[in-house]
């Protein structure tokens, strides 16, 4: 049977950075020539990076695209690349519009491009509002062999190209992705590259891009499944890897010769066309086992956090610590994704701190080893209160809004990025105060629960005695009950439900969307049905005015659940009319 040496580079590119992508390009299709590779696949729009989001509607940005191809299958060949095929994404624009695209270089030219045949208005994405879908398949062959291409989401679409390259007549297809990560997704991911493959009949190389771009987190697990749905290989998560496999194709692909298979057009491109001379194939790469998920939930928040903050010039990060476990779980995330020492924690107490608040805060910089001081905020909160009259909910807010001029202050001064410490719990019911402690420029935990913040907690530490480290987090933020010690003696408890209660309600109303008849079936009780709904439904500003963080869920407030701030309609029980 004929063979075929395939790389799959999972790379983490940068948005609008060509020069630095192309780079990649290069660094790592010298990888993969260096291994013996007659192909390599790289991620979706790698040139460009992804998502490009209004980047995509200014004809400048896809012209220096266009030219930055052009320019990097010269560049591949100056590499001594040349005889490599590589299949690179990138951001094209014709007569008809934006084209999210993926190109095959060869021996110093473009000699094949492929056009996203189906455009995704849903979750993360609205492509079609930027994109134009192509109707053509572009077929390749490569030593002999015809090798078809798919874009991401072309292999959600059963019954479209991936069938009509079936049809077609191919020995492999290759599905260059940007696949954002979120819990669970890996379930169905195989599963569905796997139906892939049998409606092409062949084998289906899958490569998906790491890293992190704003709130999204890529997480690889780029994989090759056979034409029976056996996984070949699979690449680890969060990482930019390299996987090499030697596949043996039946090279006996039925080719059909018409110019159109169920309305798509054909096209086939030859780049080669005797085959491989025999040879010993390399060890099979192995198969990457998927994160447990907590480890798998950490390494994405913490991709996020370090791709946030390296992608965007920052070289340290100062957030609060106030002994609770959303700051310190913040804190240990940070110290991992930047390193202890570009991590600054004040603490900033009041009248109102208790006396653990301030030990456990310092309890964690010790832990950690990250750069600690103490800023008192009460001369502050004194000076508002005594010219404004304050009492109340206004003093109490006040004292989180010094705390957030205090962290902007020390940003402004020392170049720091400033992390906001909330949860997606507290997010949900409005329990934050804009301009206090929601302020910064990036929310590591804006899309966790506070349960899993918890879990997550209890895992870090767990990890840490594994590897016989001090564990970062002191046992007492985590056992604690939650307080933001705004006044005397104040727990969360006190204006919320339980929390495991809590995130439940939550859970149906806001990732599935439930209403309230629903919530009752499901078995809460109308008067914390009432409650949590207000609470939600009351907040919307807040949310919008929140920084962005790193997406893990189906629904994260600010890129997929969104709701009109200024909306009447209120889910809850029927109220009679008044007499």
């Amino acid at each position: 049977m004929p063979q075929l040496r395939i790389a799959l580079a999972q790379v983490n590119p940068t948005v609008g950075d060509l020069a630095g992508n192309s780079a990649t390009v290069v660094e790592w299709t010298r990888k993969a020539a260096e291994a013996g590779a007659h192909l390599v696949v790289f991620p979706e729009m790698v040139l460009t990076g992804y998502p490009v989001e209004d980047l995509a509607l200014r004809k400048s940005f896809a012209a220096a695209a266009k030219k930055a191809l052009t320019d990097l299958a010269v560049e591949l060949a100056d590499a001594g690349c040349g005889d490599v095929a590589a299949f690179v994404g990138y951001l094209d624009l014709d007569e008809v519009g934006p084209r999210n695209a993926a190109a095959v270089l060869h021996r110093g030219e473009v000699v094949a491009k492929q056009f996203k045949h189906h455009l995704p208005n849903y979750g993360v994405f609205d492509e079609r509002r930027y994109f134009r879908s192509g109707h053509a398949l572009e077929i390749v062959r490569v030593r002999g062999l015809e090798v078809g291409m798919v874009i991401c989401e072309d292999i959600w679409q059963e019954g479209g190209p991936i069938s009509a390259l079936g049809q077609a007549g191919v020995d492999l297809v290759v599905s260059p992705n940007a696949s954002p990560y979120e819990r669970a997704k890996d379930d169905a991911r195989l599963p569905l590259v796997a139906r892939r493959a049998a409606e092409a009949d062949a084998p289906l190389v899958y490569v998906n891009q790491v890293g992190g771009q704003d709130d999204l987190v890529f997480d690889g697990d780029s994989m090759v499944v056979d034409v029976r749905g056996n996984l070949v290989t699979r690449a680890p998560q969060f990482v930019e890897h390299l996987s090499v496999v030697d596949l043996d194709l039946p090279g006996d692909a039925a080719r059909v010769d018409r110019d159109t298979v169920d309305d798509f057009t054909v096209r086939r491109v030859v780049l080669s066309t005797e085959p491989v001379p025999a040879y010993e194939p390399l060890p099979a790469p192995g198969i990457a086992e998927p994160l447990p998920e907590e480890a798998e939930v950490w390494a994405a928040l913490v991709t996020g956090l370090r791709d946030y903050v390296r992608k965007n010039g920052f070289r340290s990060v100062v957030l609060g610590l106030s002994g609770g476990i959303d700051s310190a779980v913040v804190a240990a995330l940070s110290a991992d994704a930047v390193g202890a020492a570009s991590v600054h924690g004040v603490s900033m107490p009041s009248v109102y701190s208790s006396d653990h608040s301030k030990s456990d805060a310092a309890d964690l910089a010790e832990r950690i080893g990250l750069h600690y001081q103490v800023q008192a905020i009460e001369p502050m909160v004194a000076a508002f209160v005594d010219q404004l009259g304050l009492t109340g909910l206004a003093e109490e807010n006040v004292q989180a809004r010094c705390r957030g001029v205090t962290l902007m202050g020390l940003s402004n001064e020392h170049g720091h990025l400033v992390l906001a410490t909330g949860n997606k719990t507290e997010l949900a019911v409005g329990y934050s105060t804009i301009y206090g402690d929601a302020v910064g420029g990036f929310a590591p935990i804006k899309d966790v629960p506070k349960t899993l913040v918890w879990a997550l907690a209890r895992w870090r530490n767990a990890e840490a005695e594994k590897r016989g480290e001090t564990p970062p987090i002191p046992e007492n933020s985590i056992s604690k009950p939650p307080s933001a010690e705004l006044r005397p003696g104040q727990v969360d408890s006190d204006s919320l439900p339980d929390y495991d209660l809590l995130d439940a309600v939550l859970d149906d109303y806001v990732e599935g969307d439930s209403g309230y008849d629903d919530l009752v079936a499901a078995g809460f009780e109308p008067p914390l049905i009432d409650k949590v709904l207000r609470l939600v439904d009351r907040a919307e500003y807040k949310r919008r005015q929140y920084p962005p963080g790193t997406k893990i869920s189906f629904k994260a407030f600010g890129r997929d659940r969104r709701l009109p701030i200024t909306n009447a309609f209120r889910e809850g029980r029927p109220v009679a009319p008044q007499p």
